[in-house]
């Protein structure tokens, strides 16, 4: 009998198999001494842009990335949805490389929110988010893909904006829908970058309500972030990057501190309390 070769023997093995809800706690996607440079066109030595990274996704957790421009913290989110390849490092999802699963078992088990929602047909916001329900299509799951397409389209609220053309919408609209993509995928880790970015105010408090109940619910959640105050306020970890490494990571009022805020961030930040309610307030020193 002959033998496949063994990553061909994995990839016909656990491949397409359904996932199973994981325990709270559990460790979903992780990276282990991460390192990711860029190169130019000419190929020559690239820039560094995550060195010697470990980071853990945790079931029932949000966790946000949060740093200042450039630190890396969106290159470390597409490290860990398997849209970079890593220079140096490992990364598991659900305890196996990520060379280990196909790209439709990725599907099944992350859903990525990226920064940028374009699309190349004028599909209406229905027909985008019903879009992440492909990784489901054939499975006993596909039997609730309309249930889980309204559930994504009221959940963001953009049922309304259903029968639009997605390239309508504005900029906040579309970002709206694409999380809806996100949530109706309805898989138990989701990677969220910069999904705040484009939204008014209520839309922003929102979305990180959204990301909290999920976890709740015993999903693994990683949010990029810029304000801090909205890290501070709904994260169960931040992790601060600075120039590709992790400075910092742990709850909010471990990590969100004067002194290392103002080293990372190169200005000076106040952290302080709320005079009413108490919660954690991160501000930059205005002159």
């Amino acid at each position: 009998m002959t033998r496949l070769p063994r990553g061909l023997d994995a990839a016909l093995g656990r491949v397409h198999e359904l996932p199973t809800a994981p325990q709270p706690g559990a460790v979903t996607l992780c990276s282990r001494g991460l390192g990711l440079e860029r190169h130019g066109p000419s190929k020559t030595r690239g820039r560094r842009v995550l060195d010697a990274v470990d980071f853990e996704v945790v079931a029932g957790q949000v966790v946000a990335l949060v740093g200042p421009n450039g630190a890396g913290k969106s290159t470390l989110l597409a490290a860990l949805a398997g849209e970079l390849t890593p220079s140096e490092g490992s990364i598991e999802l659900d305890g196996a490389p990520l060379t280990h699963w196909t790209p439709l078992d990725m599907a099944r088990r992350r859903a990525v929110l990226p920064q940028s929602h374009t699309v190349g047909f004028p599909f209406t916001a229905r027909e985008v988010v019903a879009m992440g329900r492909a990784p489901w299509a054939r499975t006993t799951r596909a039997d609730r893909d309309e249930e889980a397409v309204d559930a994504a389209l009221t959940a963001a609220d953009v049922r309304h904006l259903a029968a639009r053309p997605f390239p309508t919408l504005s900029g906040g609209e579309r970002a709206r829908v694409a999380l809806a993509r996100v949530l109706a995928q309805d898989t138990t880790t989701l990677l969220l970058d910069e999904p705040t970015a484009a939204l008014d105010l209520g839309h922003q408090e929102s979305v990180l309500t959204l990301a909290t109940a999920r976890a709740a619910a015993g999903a693994a959640v990683v949010v990029v972030l810029h304000d801090l105050g909205i890290a501070a306020a709904y994260a169960d970890r931040v992790a601060v990057l600075d120039e590709g490494r992790i400075a910092a990571d742990g709850p909010p009022r471990e990590v969100l501190t004067t002194d290392l805020l103002t080293r990372v961030y190169r200005h000076p930040v106040e952290v302080l309390d709320h005079p009413v309610t108490g919660a954690q307030l991160v501000l930059p020193v205005r002159r």
